[in-house]
């Protein structure tokens, strides 16, 4: 009985087929956690989705943003642009059903034996851990209901950037889904930032990472997190652990064994050019 959690997918099926293979993962005894971002830029994200949700039972996942903009597009919010490759997707006779099981996964992950946290994008520094669990309820309500559309609709942008418990509807919502879905710097208050994408060694002061603020969730608590695929896993503090490094872009595909904190990767689909067909994790 096992423990694996996995970095962005990005619907790099073959890789994720391998690496299921290479720890003989047995979905009847071991658990999957992911990061999110299961879809987008990889050319499987139809096959990915297909057999998570086989899965299902076995597998703790989180939304990221590319997950939620492939429910805004599937609802006409946005436009699908090519680099997503998620026509496929798109136009598969059970998409109506692949999307409605997306739409009813969480934002926030949490296990309490292991104590460990999972979100795709990390926690504010302003938020300790039952207000993170309070925000990521408000939006796994909204995308359960019918009036699922007008959110997706109303999510993009990078205002409010500063947590504030008394902020209300749509503010609120947008704000959490940045958090949870967007983060990756903030200002030494904890004040978002949204536009910056370098490493932490090339953002302009006063920008810090996230996880390099003092935090309200307890250390006693491991975060695990996705998104920010130009870490490569590296230099955040001790029980936090950057997951992305980048399979889509021609990194690997990172795991981490819970039980014994081995780290295993695969290589991108270009040196992994093998029939799979006939996997028993198709």
């Amino acid at each position: 009985m096992s423990t694996y959690l996995i970095g962005d997918i990005h619907g790099c099926f073959n890789e994720l087929k391998i690496m299921l293979m290479q720890i003989q993962f047995d979905p009847t005894i071991d658990t999957l956690w992911l990061t999110g971002d299961l879809v987008s830029r990889g050319p499987g994200s139809l096959e990915v989705l297909r057999l998570l949700r086989t899965m299902s039972e076995s597998v703790r996942l989180v939304l990221g943003n590319h997950d939620l903009d492939l429910l805004a597009v599937y609802t006409c919010i946005r436009k699908n642009t090519p680099k997503d490759c998620i026509i496929p997707l798109l136009e598969a006779p059970d998409a109506n059903e692949l999307i409605n099981w997306l739409r009813h996964q969480p934002l926030l992950q949490i296990d309490e034996e292991k104590k460990i946290v999972m979100t795709h994008a990390g926690i504010t520094p302003q938020w300790d851990l039952a207000t993170a669990r309070q925000c990521a309820y408000e939006i796994e309500t909204v995308l359960k209901s019918d009036s699922y559309p007008l959110f997706l609709d109303a999510m993009y942008g990078n205002m409010p950037n500063n947590w504030n418990s008394d902020l209300s509807g749509i503010a609120r919502l947008r704000f959490s889904t940045n958090v949870f879905t967007r983060m990756r710097y903030c200002f030494p208050n904890g004040e978002l930032e949204m536009n910056c994408k370098d490493t932490p060694e090339k953002a302009p002061k006063p920008l810090q990472p996230w996880f390099a603020l003092p935090r309200l969730v307890s250390k006693n608590y491991n975060i695990i997190f996705g998104h920010w695929a130009s870490l490569m896993g590296k230099g955040t503090p001790a029980n936090i652990y950057g997951l992305d490094t980048g399979c889509c872009w021609g990194g690997k595909l990172t795991l981490l064994h819970w039980e014994d904190k081995e780290f295993i990767q695969v290589p991108s689909n270009s040196q992994n050019q093998i029939n799979l067909e006939h996997s028993i994790f198709y």
